[in-house]
């Protein structure tokens, strides 16, 4: 199976994306619901909850996880991959969605990008630093969007409430430069707020959205590595978790997965 990770329901957006794209394989989607969101969280605690739900995974048998939250691939990533994962699961992997984005944005030919995510996220200038690595000269503005999140957790996407924040924070991102021609999603959360995006973004300006681009690269990933591509199960299985209520969690995630699912609940070790 392959494992996704989310604070909650937008990893939904990237796993229907990948299912789409690669329809053979098992996949396993947990969502940390409980303690949702992550933006807000320090460093160690979203570190600790990342860990905690790289074990839950691996234990129920997925060789690969693909942490589709940009809050945890931002802030505890790294430390996953180079620390954790040599130690305890040498044979396992864990991709994150900060990287193929931004290499997706490079590829694409963005020259003025802005980036619209967390404020963990934009305080961790993670996007800057490998926009750049790929092409210093592309130029990046960042702008958190604190209640976007929640309102989309609370099932209020359609309401004004959601158009007006969208409004005030794509107002502040466009202050920030002259001319747009870019701009990234770097929430999973965002995509069902396209329409209201979509409403108050200038013609020309390209919105990307993190789930065909993970698909994509997930899909090239498998390639250059077979021997954990041959790990994964091919049964048509779809499995979901969370570690708050079932009901709500499948009252709302047909809204990101796009079908009815049917949810289970579980406990993560270490966790109150």
């Amino acid at each position: 199976m392959i494992g996704f990770f989310d604070s909650g329901f937008g990893g939904l957006t990237v796993m229907k994306s990948v299912v789409e794209r690669l329809p053979s394989y098992d996949y396993y989607y947990l969502g940390d619901n409980a303690r949702v969101p992550y933006g807000t969280r320090s460093a160690r605690l979203v570190y600790e909850f990342t860990r905690q739900a790289v074990d839950y995974l691996f234990r129920e048998g997925c060789p690969v996880i693909v942490i589709a939250c940009n809050t945890a691939s931002a802030s505890a990533l790294r430390r996953i991959q180079q620390e954790y994962l040599p130690r305890v699961w040498p044979k396992r992997r864990v991709l994150g969605v900060v990287r193929p984005s931004a290499e997706a944005v490079v590829e694409r030919g963005g020259r003025s990008v802005g980036i619209l995510a967390t404020e963990g996220v934009v305080t961790s200038n993670a996007y800057i630093t490998e926009i750049h690595k790929l092409d210093p000269s592309v130029h990046v503005v960042q702008q958190a969007c604190p209640l976007l999140v929640p309102i989309v957790e609370a099932g209020e996407h359609d309401r004004p409430v959601a158009d007006a924040a969208v409004a005030a924070y794509l107002e502040s991102l466009f202050e920030q430069a002259d001319r747009l021609d870019t701009i990234l999603l770097a929430c999973t959360h965002y995509p069902v707020l396209k329409s209201q995006l979509e409403r108050h973004v200038p013609p020309g300006v390209e919105i990307v959205e993190q789930g065909p681009v993970v698909a994509e690269k997930l899909e090239d990933y498998f390639k250059r590595h077979p021997r954990l591509e041959n790990m994964i199960s091919r049964k048509g299985k779809r499995i979901f978790r969370t570690t708050d209520s079932c009901d709500r969690f499948d009252r709302l995630a047909g809204m990101f997965y796009g079908e009815f699912i049917s949810s289970e609940l579980v406990r993560l070790e270490g966790a109150s």
